[in-house]
């Protein structure tokens, strides 16, 4: 049986890889860590999303944002420290990876992690509408 495609409509061409990268990006859905996703426009129509994911214990060196082929990668390691010894341990020291897609045109500004909240900041400036003519030639 063949799985029917939303991108498989004839008008909508060139969206194979979208459709790839969505697939790619359900399969890694995973619930940790937690996070919010803001919208805010300014006065001159450009949109800004604030991405706070919630990463309590982990540093700067812990992180990695990184924007790779229209996605945006969030991963975080921490080292487990031998030298300490464990009455109870309710805190795991957990690695995660958190993927973004991101549209064409859209950039990743800045990242800030303070008080446990790691926040990026993605902005998508207000596109100019482009039309063009194309001349028509006899064959």
């Amino acid at each position: 049986m063949s799985r029917v495609s939303m991108f498989s409509a004839p008008f909508l061409l060139g969206f194979d890889a979208f459709e790839e990268r969505i697939d790619r990006l359900s399969k890694a859905a995973d619930g940790y860590p937690p996070y919010n996703i803001e919208r805010m426009l300014d006065g001159e129509g450009a949109e800004t999303f604030r991405i706070s994911i919630a990463v309590a214990g982990f540093c700067e060196a812990d992180l990695d944002v990184l924007v790779e082929d229209n996605q945006l990668l969030v991963r975080g390691r921490q080292k487990d420290d031998t030298a300490r010894e464990y009455l109870h341990r309710g805190i795991a020291a957990r690695q995660f990876q958190r993927n973004f897609l991101l549209a064409d045109g859209m950039v990743v500004k800045d990242a800030i992690l303070r008080n446990g909240m790691l926040m990026i900041s993605v902005v998508r400036p207000k596109a100019e509408k482009i039309a063009r003519r194309i001349e028509i030639r006899s064959a």
